[in-house]
């Protein structure tokens, strides 16, 4: 069921599974083990559902069965904005792991339904190509790499495939709930269309990934230290860059910054980094809030008409000002 190029990209990696215990992450740690490719896990307990207790002891039986790592996270409670707080939390601890052991490779168990949930919420929503293609197999990131290996299978594949084997896996009562946008979709949505166009809705996002590709135009992207820069296009090939350097780093812009970048040369991303674009140059840094200027610099920023919420990153960072003053000058 997996791909040959993911065997092949994984064979020899070391590897980092996100693992919920559920259908798709256990059909995956599955498939892994079938395919002789080594992989740890890394599971976290949100403490909000009764089962997650279980889950958890799962993973540790498993992994003690089968000679992996299980890297296990309590997390505390969430109070508001679940979805991506916990989000935040699961991939914060995931790139700690990643750190600390050195792996190289991220998998997820997204699979094609996730995808089509995904392009049918921004299509109502309104979005662009790049938008609308949304996972990809393979994503760089700043430390390692993404990958989905499962992205080419609808969910009944993957039942289907547990249930021959006689694989125990987990529930999630709340993948029923339609208070949530992503299941309202799924139920109404893109599992009927999976059930009746699975073959060409595949294709549709072969064709969307190479039309891309084709579509979207390269740049060189330089970084010094903390601070990134590349030559200025049109702004909606700017957004698509700021959006790929932000998701390496682990951060995701929402969709009304998206808006913000379309319109507006500075824009302060997650109160975390500031991008600043104009007619050549686009900048992307740590945002720090520039107090105390020395006056010497502030007056070197003010000639070079550096963007004012760049500077307080600059201040920090004497060898990003002389990359900038070699630019700007």
């Amino acid at each position: 069921m997996l791909l040959q190029t993911t065997k092949e990209l994984l064979q020899d990696s070391k590897n980092l599974l996100a693992f919920s215990a559920g259908g798709d992450s256990t059909a995956l740690l599955f498939l892994l083990l079938e395919n002789n490719i080594k992989f740890d896990i890394a599971i976290v307990d949100y403490g909000v559902r009764k089962q997650s207790k279980d889950e958890l002891i799962y993973a540790k039986v498993l992994a003690e069965k089968y000679g992996f790592t299980c890297h296990e996270k309590t997390a505390s409670k969430i109070t508001k904005n679940f979805e991506a707080e916990a989000r935040s939390l699961r991939y914060g601890f995931f790139e700690e792991l990643i750190e600390e052991y050195e792996y190289e490779y991220l998998l997820t168990a997204h699979h094609l339904g996730d995808r089509l949930e995904w392009f049918l919420m921004q299509l109502c929503k309104g979005a662009g190509c790049v938008e609308l293609s949304g996972m990809k197999r393979v994503e760089n990131r700043e430390n390692y790499n993404l990958v989905r290996p499962l992205l080419h299978l609808d969910k009944q594949e993957l039942l289907e495939y547990l249930n021959s084997k006689e694989i125990k896996y987990f529930e999630d009562e709340t993948n029923s709930d339609e208070r949530f946008q992503r299941n309202y979709f799924r139920h109404n949505f893109s599992e009927p269309l999976l059930q009746k166009y699975k073959s060409g809705i595949e294709k549709s996002f072969s064709y969307i990934d190479q039309d891309i590709d084709s579509l979207i135009e390269e740049i060189e992207l330089k970084v010094v230290n903390q601070l990134a820069y590349f030559e200025s296009k049109d702004r909606r090939t700017n957004l698509v860059h700021i959006d790929k350097y932000l998701k390496s780093c682990g951060e995701l812009i929402t969709a009304n910054e998206k808006q913000e970048l379309l319109k507006n040369e500075s824009v302060v991303i997650g109160r975390k980094y500031i991008v600043t674009q104009d007619s050549e140059n686009v900048f992307i840094a740590p945002y720090i809030q520039a107090v105390g200027l020395d006056k010497e610099l502030k007056e070197k920023f003010r000639l070079l008409r550096v963007p004012v919420k760049l500077r307080g990153y600059l201040a920090s960072d004497f060898e990003a000002v002389e990359f900038v003053s070699l630019l700007l000058e």
